[in-house]
């Protein structure tokens, strides 16, 4: 995209009334290679290429997006959006040898320092890594009876400019490696994974143990297949440092945005400044972690990310906002604008989510339980983006029996709503894990981490047989 057709677009958007008008413009090259049963399963790569306009009325949002990106096609799409509307915005300056940044200043892009592009490193070089993990888990146990690992990458090339001025490009460079290990015994099968993910190059995988990941994967699958289902009642739960955070992600992360909150669909709205948790929660999402897999460089609408305090000491401090949100919620813009791709505009999205380092050891949280649950590795769930009602599988379960871990249990969910759970959790330990992971919502499946350090909830629906 060149400066003139940018200005020729914006310009349009104006005499068609709008008062906002941005254009963002991407390149993405993919890659990855899949094993399964001992074989190459898949192997893939290709390049999407794509430009979205948005324009705002107000805060009303309209949006296209193609794949062509001839001008006159573009000016189309923009006519198309603006048709029926009446009124024309204030003209654009004319001096196109001014480049739209100078009119409003571009913000920093936060470096994620790459040492190898993956785009250089052919695919076959991802296989050896394939092999040695599918290798490691099928030493661990005869009751292994399949591996699968995928080893994938993307590079993408960001254009982002608007209307005010701004014109900002990034480079987002992701690796991430999946082994997913089933166990079974002749009568029943468990399955196990693993999948770390980085925003890193080609080193990203030189780096990793795969060994280790499969043996991980490998271990739990086997333990959990003897185990012995779990009673359903409520009880306390001690919840595992890492992935445990994907119900706080969901059950609470996503009433704290304000794509949610603008439309009055969040348990939060309106409590800005009140106790919401117990005192010792913390919760954060930040976008600046270097080279974590939910950081960014910046965000989806230009900005530039930043650490975002949500609730400290119980209090709710902010939301997560995006453009549109901090219009109509009143709060200041978190760098928090988020999309899949060109084919999605943005909304407020999590980043890097994690509720914060306490004060207490893993070990005194286990103890301060007689009898209850140790959630150590939470699976798949279900959540109501609306009232944060959620129902998450335990992967990895064990019974709390007079304050130490005793035997494995299968077949655990917890079931509550976020709102609820919050001023239960009473006690934080100071074992800070994030871990990657993939969050689908109104615009898209985008890259977070989730985390947490080890944790006690006072009271929980355990659900079992």
């Amino acid at each position: 995209m060149d400066l003139s057709k940018a200005q020729r677009i914006f310009q349009a958007g104006r005499d068609g009334g709008a008062d906002f008008i941005e254009i963002f413009e991407e390149e993405t090259r993919h890659a990855g290679v899949a094993f399964k049963d001992r074989k190459v399963e898949s192997a893939s790569a290709g390049t999407d290429y794509g430009i979205g306009l948005r324009l705002l009325f107000g805060t009303e949002v309209l949006y296209a997006h193609t794949s062509k990106d001839d001008e006159e096609h573009l000016l189309k799409l923009i006519a198309a959006l603006t048709l029926g509307r009446s009124g024309k915005s204030a003209a654009l300056p004319t001096d196109l040898d001014t480049p739209l940044a100078a009119l409003r200043g571009t913000p920093g892009a936060l470096e994620h320092r790459i040492v190898r592009d993956p785009r250089t490193v052919g695919q076959e070089n991802k296989l050896d890594l394939l092999r040695r993990a599918d290798d490691a888990a099928r030493r661990f146990s005869t009751q292994v009876t399949q591996v699968q690992t995928r080893a994938a990458d993307t590079v993408s090339n960001i254009l982002i400019a608007n209307s005010e001025g701004l014109w900002v490009t990034d480079t987002r460079t992701r690796s991430r490696f999946y082994v997913n290990v089933t166990a079974g015994d002749g009568s029943e099968i468990f399955t196990a994974g693993e999948s770390p993910g980085a925003q890193r190059g080609f080193e990203f995988f030189e780096g990793l143990d795969v060994e280790h990941h499969a043996r991980e994967a490998a271990e739990r699958a086997v333990r959990m297949l003897s185990a012995g289902y779990v009673q359903g009642c409520k009880m306390p739960v001690v919840m595992g440092n890492g992935f445990g955070g994907v119900i706080f992600h969901e059950a609470c992360g996503h009433l704290l945005e304000t794509e949610g909150v603008r439309r009055k669909a969040s348990a939060f709205a309106g409590k800005l400044g009140e106790q919401i948790a117990h005192s010792a929660v913390t919760a954060i999402d930040d976008g600046t972690i270097a080279n974590s897999w939910g950081s960014i460089g910046v965000d989806d609408e230009g900005r530039a990310p930043e650490k975002t305090v949500l609730i400290e000491n119980g209090v709710l401090k902010t939301y997560m906002s995006d453009r549109v949100g901090a219009q109509e919620t009143g709060v200041a813009l978190s760098g928090s604008a988020r999309r899949e791709s060109y084919q999605y505009a943005p909304v407020s999205r999590m980043r890097n989510t994690y509720i914060a380092a306490g004060s207490h050891t893993p070990a005194e949280i286990l103890a301060s339980v007689e009898d209850g649950l140790y959630a150590k590795k939470l699976g798949g769930g279900s959540v109501n983006p609306a009232t944060g009602e959620f129902n998450f599988a335990v992967e990895e379960g064990y019974r709390i029996r007079g304050g130490k871990i005793a035997e494995p249990v299968r077949g655990a969910t917890l079931i509550g709503k976020g709102a609820e759970i919050l001023p239960l959790i009473s006690m934080v330990a100071n074992d800070l894990e994030i871990a990657a992971g993939m969050c689908g919502a109104s615009s898209g499946s985008i890259p977070v981490t989730v985390g947490q350090p080890t944790l006690r909830v006072d009271s929980i629906l355990v659900g079992g047989r």
